[in-house]
């Protein structure tokens, strides 16, 4: 499956324990998310689109309105690679 660097990155920080929250506008659409890793520093590669496309295919879900996190699927899909700190 091909997935793009950012999406890489993205499910990499979430993978590592990281979360996404967002937020919704009047209607219930999701208008602006926030991207942060395991240490709470912000990852500025996850954009909406980037957001879209990752819950799109199931890489990432939320629970009873909790803040998205990766799913299964989504760590399957993640390459392995060495902790970038």
């Amino acid at each position: 499956m091909n997935i793009s660097k950012y999406e890489q990155r993205t499910l990499h920080a979430l993978a590592q324990g990281g979360v996404i929250h967002h937020i919704k506008n009047d209607k219930g659409d999701i208008v602006e998310i926030d991207c942060l890793n395991r240490d709470g520093w912000r990852l500025d590669d996850c954009t909406l689109e980037i957001f879209r496309k990752l819950r799109r295919r199931g890489f990432i879900m939320s629970r009873e309105g909790g803040p998205y996190r990766i799913t299964r699927d989504g760590l399957a899909a993640v390459r392995a690679q060495l902790d970038n700190r």
